[in-house]
């Protein structure tokens, strides 16, 4: 198991628009802890220690405060508008031997021989609810397509998982499927086979050599 992250946390009274803002400019981003029927607990973290656990897809952490040490699931992150700065971060109180369900996004490997064959790859799932412990959440769910053939799919059933790990989606739900490329048909009016334009002073020669 790899070392745990830690997060130095700091206990704060108020809250409010001006309370963040004020947070942010300090290097530091609100937050809140709560579950395991004990009370909420409003907090600020380092900036710098929540974004690089974020970035490096971190799930569970240790929150340290003064005088103890949480352990907690980094259950919501709050960015801004475009995405790129963390306005809020809420903490989910877990323990080494809890299990809880997550979603874990689907790591597809290999190349489809089916994509040779003229099929296209359509995956209806790109994430799985599962249910494991809190301190072994998997970083994605790996599933080999190396042997998809054309017209061929994988269900749930067939993953291989990690131990501990029990997916909750639909045994027959489909991951990935290869099928057959839609091969769009020719706009109306474009055929191939064009008339030859008839030739008037060919068939007026014509006319009269009948009447001879």
């Amino acid at each position: 198991m790899a070392d745990a992250v830690v997060l130095n946390a700091q206990s704060r009274e108020s809250s409010g628009t001006r309370v963040s803002k004020a947070l942010r400019k300090k290097g530091r981003i609100p937050a809140v802890v709560y579950g395991h029927k004990e009370a909420t607990v409003a907090l600020s973290i380092s900036n710098d220690e929540v974004s690089k656990a974020v970035r490096h897809g971190t799930r569970v952490v240790d929150l340290k405060f003064e005088t103890k040490t949480e352990k907690a699931l980094i259950r919501e992150v709050q960015f801004d508008h475009l995405g790129m700065e963390i306005l809020h971060v809420d903490f989910a109180r877990v323990s080494v031997d809890e299990r809880i369900l997550v979603d874990v996004r689907i790591e597809l490997r290999g190349t489809a021989p089916g994509l040779t064959q003229g099929g296209a790859l359509s995956q209806p799932l790109h994430n799985l609810h599962v249910e494991c412990l809190a301190i072994a959440i998997p970083d994605s769910i790996r599933v080999n397509i190396a042997e998809l053939q054309l017209n061929q799919a994988i269900h749930v059933s067939d993953l291989k998982l990690p131990e501990g790990v029990v997916v909750k989606n639909e045994a027959d739900a489909i991951v990935i499927q290869c099928v057959p490329q839609v091969v769009e048909a020719e706009e109306p009016g474009l055929a191939t086979d064009v008339a030859e334009p008839e030739i008037i002073g060919k068939k007026a020669e014509a006319d009269e050599e009948a009447a001879e």
